[in-house]
């Protein structure tokens, strides 16, 4: 009661205190809080509901801002007073602190990864285009150098392939020209994806399934031998110029008339055509696999064309696509030795006796 007799003002301090917030009213009573000295400020205690953002009230806070800009022109020296200092402290932050809309969640699409292996990130590594190709052809000679047991290319192209051959032979099987693994081993049709071997045994020109190492016996064993146009030793076909092919095709006329073989066997199209021109004079067109319709001059052998026994021939990919040429191959074989059967119709003659089937 004296407290309140000395300081009649004081009665107005305790509503401003627990005021939570500033509202509008006599602007005297500020001025009289500040006079106050016997009641401390009391300290500031934190709503348990801090952490939750306030309702937004625009009206409440534009009505607040006016009414502090209007005392800071009237009263600027309240300004330094800690009670004050202390209550806009704490409500200029609830009207920053606003609640911002959440985001939508953004939809992660994943992305598809490609199958294969990586492109090359040349330019990552720094390599240069001439260093890559020095990679390459370092890494096409170690393979080299491993499927030869140490050979190089130029090594192997060096070889040559004897031919397997014999006088009066059934079948003279003709090839273009060896191949770097057949000049390697020594023998011919060595590649394993080869389907001539495996043609053979299917037709029945041989009575077991046999390989390159038993090239050597057919001559003695099935009256088979092999040959080529050209002796050179390629990578491939396409590595033979016109002319050697022109001057193979010679070379193997003379060899035909030679040994006299009963049946040359031409293992390609590409190969026929070439003999045909250089030997018959003849451009072939529209080359139809099986038996030929011209003989080796001064001999009596025959020219029969089958597929070629190489995997990457087009038209007959399969073994299984090629073992009917065979199997006519050995029916011709058979039919000019004399060994097929006769397929001439025979007429038979019936005599029925009435007599003696009565009794």
């Amino acid at each position: 009661y004296q407290s309140s007799q000395q300081h009649p003002e004081a009665q107005y301090v305790m509503p401003y205190h627990n005021m939570g917030h500033y509202t509008e009213g006599p602007r005297d009573e500020l001025v009289m809080a500040e006079l106050s000295v016997h009641r401390e400020p009391p300290l500031y205690q934190e709503p348990f509901y801090q952490n939750y953002p306030p309702a937004p009230n625009h009206y409440q806070d534009l009505t607040y801002q006016q009414n502090a800009r209007e005392q800071q022109q009237q009263h600027p020296a309240h300004l330094h007073h800690p009670q004050h200092q202390h209550t806009i402290q704490q409500q200029e932050p609830s009207v920053q602190q606003q609640p911002q809309p959440a985001a939508p969640p953004q939809v992660v699409t994943p992305v598809k990864k490609k199958r294969g292996r990586p492109p090359k990130q040349q330019a990552e590594e720094g390599k240069t285009q001439e260093e890559d190709d020095e990679m390459e052809a370092a890494k096409k000679a170690k393979r080299a150098l491993n499927r030869f047991n140490g050979m190089s290319v130029a090594e192997v192209m060096a070889k040559t392939l004897p031919d397997v051959i014999t006088y009066n032979l059934d079948i003279l099987i003709i090839g273009i020209n060896p191949g770097l693994l057949s000049a390697f081993k020594g023998h011919h049709y060595p590649n394993p994806g080869n389907h001539f071997w495996k043609c053979l045994f299917l037709s029945g020109l041989t009575d077991q399934q046999l390989n390159y190492m038993h090239d050597q016996s057919l001559p003695e064993n099935y009256s088979i031998g092999f040959t080529n146009m050209v002796e050179r030793t390629t990578p491939g076909s396409k590595d033979l110029s016109s002319k050697e092919i022109r001057e193979g095709g010679r070379q193997l006329l003379d060899k035909l008339q030679k040994y006299k073989p009963l049946i040359a066997a031409f293992n390609g199209k590409g190969i026929y055509e070439i003999f045909c021109k250089e030997t018959f004079g003849v451009k072939a067109k529209n080359l139809e696999f099986g038996l030929q319709p011209y003989k080796i001059p001064e001999t009596e052998t025959v020219c029969y064309l089958m597929p070629s026994s190489s995997p990457r021939c087009a038209q007959f990919p399969r073994a299984q696509d090629k073992v009917h040429f065979y199997i006519k191959l050995k029916e011709l074989r058979d039919q000019m030795k004399g060994l097929a059967p006769s397929h001439e119709v025979e007429e038979t003659q019936y005599s029925f006796d009435l007599q003696l089937a009565k009794g």
